[in-house]
């Protein structure tokens, strides 16, 4: 950090502590909770001997200063002269949901790690871009880093369509291995020519539908509006159960669920939680028949434009967030479950014959896709799920 009134109340502090206050005013520049990243920060230095008496009173009054008068000279000084600036852009929240808290660990690694390399910006909640404009903020350079949802990249390959089939995989395991065989990272490389890389897959977890009456059969959706994401497939899907599909973007659809735009969605029990969307529902049902997962992805101009050292540095330490965060994803939405419970939300269960129906309404919609998305990698995923 160059200047500034907070960089000279951290000189002395030493190189650690001037570390965590760049994570910190990077986050306020990118719209983070400042309140939750200083507890977070605050809990686990509690008992550091580097952050004692003095020292600690001199990172509490800078960042005092820093969250009462965000500057322009201090927020333009949170990246180094020389680093290479890398902005991600995500729809989530940064301390519920799977994305945001990888893409909290990530921007924490980077800033740590490369530092005098790179520095990481991360702009959660749409504060940006949603996920329907990141991708081309990401070819035209206005982003550098981005993990939509992977229903967004089939308007470039129509191979991520089998991410949407309902009921194509049994749980996130089986999802885990499918992504993480040859088939599935191949399909990382596959937009390449659209000027698009995927480095990793990010795990959130495995849907469930909720509306504003009781969904126990398929028989229950019919006639009803649900919002979707702009995906062919799960519009198909939607019509199937003789819904209305309403393609929407994700921070409005809380909005559209309490004042009656849409009647229902279907989201992962992070999403629902982290939203609040079962605050305006009559109640959620474990369908488990879908997946959202993410991929993280950058411009292939800017990934080869990168001095080989950073580029590797880089990829590994996504990869080593990848494996840690994906192996948290079913803990992270198993807590959120029991939040919605504990915080007077209902949770149906389907008992197997109840499944099975859900199951045969849906699943024909794989007939309908099954050119674009390709029979042998649906025999693939499929050979998979035989494991599970």
């Amino acid at each position: 950090m160059q200047g500034g009134t907070a960089d000279c109340a951290f000189r002395g502090v030493g190189e650690t502590v001037r570390r965590r206050f760049k994570t910190l005013a990077l986050a306020l520049r990118s719209g983070f909770d400042i309140g939750s990243t200083a507890r977070s920060h605050a809990q686990s230095n509690k008992n550091n001997p580097f952050l004692g008496g003095n020292q600690m009173k001199a990172f509490t009054a800078a960042l005092t200063a820093l969250t009462l008068s965000v500057s322009a000279s201090a927020v333009a000084a949170a990246c180094d002269d020389g680093e290479v600036v890398i902005k991600f852009s995500h729809v989530t929240n940064t301390d519920r949901h799977p994305k945001g808290i990888a893409a909290s660990m990530l921007q924490d690694r980077v800033n740590t790690e490369m530092n005098g390399k790179a520095c990481m910006e991360v702009f959660p909640n749409s504060t940006l871009y949603n996920d329907d404009q990141v991708l081309e903020a990401l070819l035209q350079g206005d982003v550098q880093m981005a993990a939509p949802s992977l229903s967004k990249f089939e308007q470039f390959t129509k191979q991520f369509r089998i991410f949407d089939l309902p009921f194509m995989f049994k749980n996130i395991d089986a999802v885990d291995a499918f992504q993480n065989s040859d088939t599935g990272q191949a399909m990382k490389e596959s937009m390449t020519r659209r000027g698009l890389l995927g480095l990793a897959f990010w795990h959130n977890g495995m849907k469930q539908m909720s509306a504003n009456v009781p969904l126990n059969s398929p028989s229950d959706a019919d006639g009803l509006k649900f919002r979707v994401q702009n995906s062919d497939v799960l519009k198909a899907q939607m019509a199937a159960l003789g819904g209305s599909p309403q393609p929407m973007a994700f921070s409005e659809v809380y909005g559209a669920l309490q004042t009656g735009v849409v009647d229902g969605q279907e989201n992962t029990w992070s999403n629902i939680y982290g939203q609040k969307f079962f605050e305006v529902q009559d109640g959620i049902t474990e369908t488990n028949h879908g997946i959202i997962d993410y991929m993280v992805v950058v411009g292939v101009d800017w990934w080869d434009a990168l001095d080989a050292d950073v580029r590797d540095q880089l990829a590994s330490i996504v990869t080593e967030v990848t494996t840690i965060r994906n192996a948290e994803s079913t803990a992270v939405n198993n807590e959120a479950k029991a939040a919605i419970v504990e915080a007077g939300g209902v949770v149906r269960q389907l008992d197997e014959a109840q499944r099975a129906e859900w199951v045969a309404t849906m699943k024909p919609v794989w007939e309908q896709f099954k050119d674009d998305v390709g029979q042998e990698n649906i025999d693939a995923a499929q050979a998979i799920n035989a494991g599970f």
